[in-house]
């Protein structure tokens, strides 16, 4: 019986035509990427760019390299269309896709579950005859995975209500299976090349917050730009629905990095989520114990419970010797896993409990990006406490640990500051870190190395 397989549209123009020189360009641009750290948890879904592999290849990679030792079978990628414009999203009915590494079958049990949950799902022909950010994942997949089936989604519609869809049929297939999921997208076009890296950084915060719900306000508002948006947003939402919890950025560059031309670029990113695992056998050392922590944690939902139903302000007695300490600290609130609010503190100008205290009403009150806190949410409220340890002045930046250190830059009246787990999430090295800590306090990036530039390195306890 004749298989029906979509052939190749962009071999030979978008990546290489032959198998050799296809295999031989991405193992280069995985072998570019250094060495992952021990992963923060399962993975579950990767976003990748869809340019040309000499764009972005080098991005896709810091992805892709996280698969060399996933088993993954099945795969369900969502790409935009960028030709064909229809509503909702298609499932390819086709038997598989050819690239010059060979041919991918499509899950076709999978595909015909989905498609039956819900009419948001059609076979559009024309959403994938010429369209491109699907098959650019292909190859990457092939030379990682070796043996497995894929779902190829379009998708249409990028309105939350499409993504939103989307993402319950796919949580609801997927539940109880390990399968990939991958969002295809480029982010801004076309603009300067610090243009682009700005607008783009708001994409990398909403996805480093695992901040769905954000990012795609902030598409619909044109505050940010990503032709496959949707996807991200989708991807993340099913992700989410299936128990992860984390996001991690793992790389970011525009074409002006690659071709020197800055007039006109466009951004790639690369990212994964993950579902948190406990680490296991791995020791930390805690200034806090565990009932110190839950001492503070009472004392700043009191805080909080305090302005919202009236009760009394919670006292601090009963702290131990160690809360009592001056330090700064900084308290985070979620919702649903959402950021709902963070303010920090980082001078040690008060005992860390009455810091807590502070912040949490700040947190939960005052943050700007946020409305105050409602009597409706408490009982979704998560808080989440960081004990920031005294600052220490450096000279020389090889004593900054990434993952292990926060950054506090200053120069005038100009200051910024970063968390330790920030330069984690996104996956910096030591100079894009101050590079990025220069950008928060409104500096050049590269003040860090004028002499009159402050640079202070402190660590967190997070709990």
């Amino acid at each position: 019986m004749t298989q029906d397989i979509r052939k190749s549209i962009i071999a030979g123009s978008w990546y290489p035509g032959t198998p050799m020189t296809l295999r031989s360009q991405i193992q280069g641009f995985i072998k570019a990427v250094p060495d992952t750290p021990e992963l923060p948890g399962e993975l579950m879904a990767l976003i990748a760019p869809h340019a040309g592999y000499v764009y972005s290849g080098g991005v896709a990679a810091h992805a892709y390299k996280l698969l060399k030792a996933q088993p993954f079978t099945q795969v369900v990628i969502i790409a935009p269309s960028h030709r064909y414009p229809f509503k909702g999203a298609s499932i390819d009915g086709k038997d598989g896709y050819e690239t010059p590494l060979g041919i991918i079958p499509v899950d076709q049990e999978l595909a015909r579950a989905m498609a039956e949950k819900s009419p948001i799902f059609k076979y559009v022909p024309e959403g994938h005859a010429q369209e491109h950010s699907l098959e650019i994942q292909l190859p990457f997949l092939q030379e990682t995975l070796k043996d497995f089936s894929i779902v190829p989604i379009i998708q249409g519609s990028q309105d939350p209500s499409t993504c939103e869809e989307i993402a319950r049929v796919l949580a609801e297939v997927l539940k109880g299976k390990k399968v990939l999921l991958v969002a295809s997208t480029d982010l801004s076009h076309f603009h300067s090349y610090e243009q682009a890296k700005n607008l783009d950084q708001k994409i990398l915060d909403r996805v480093a917050a695992f901040d769905e719900q954000g990012l795609m306000r902030d598409l619909t508002q044109d505050q940010v730009e990503a032709c496959g948006g949707g996807p991200i947003v989708t991807v993340m939402k099913t992700a989410r629905l299936l128990s992860a919890d984390r996001a991690l950025v793992l790389n970011y560059a525009n074409s002006g990095d690659v071709t020197g031309d800055r007039s006109g670029v466009v951004g790639y990113m690369a990212a994964a989520v993950f579902r948190s695992t406990p680490a296991k056998g791995k020791k930390q050392e805690n200034a806090y114990s565990e009932e110190e922590r839950a001492f503070l944690h009472r004392l700043a939902r009191g805080a909080i419970e305090h302005h919202l139903l009236g009760r009394p302000l919670p006292t601090r007695e009963g702290e131990t010797r160690g809360l009592s300490e001056k330090r700064g600290a900084f308290v985070t609130l979620k919702t649903h896993g959402q950021l709902r609010g963070c303010i920090g503190h980082i001078q040690a100008v008060k005992p860390l409990s009455q810091t807590v205290i502070d912040m949490a009403q700040a947190a939960a009150f005052q943050d700007p990006r946020f409305p105050p806190l409602s009597k409706q949410e408490l009982k979704d409220l998560s808080i989440e406490i960081s004990a920031l340890t005294p600052f220490r002045t450096i000279k020389n930046i090889q004593e900054i640990q990434v993952g292990k250190h926060g950054l506090y830059i200053e120069r005038g009246y100009h200051s910024g500051l970063l968390l330790p787990q920030v330069a984690e999430e996104y996956g910096w090295d030591t100079q894009t870190f101050l590079e990025q800590t220069c950008h928060k306090a409104g500096l050049p990036k590269d003040a860090w190395k004028d002499s009159k530039t402050k640079i202070q390195i402190f660590s967190a306890e997070i709990f």
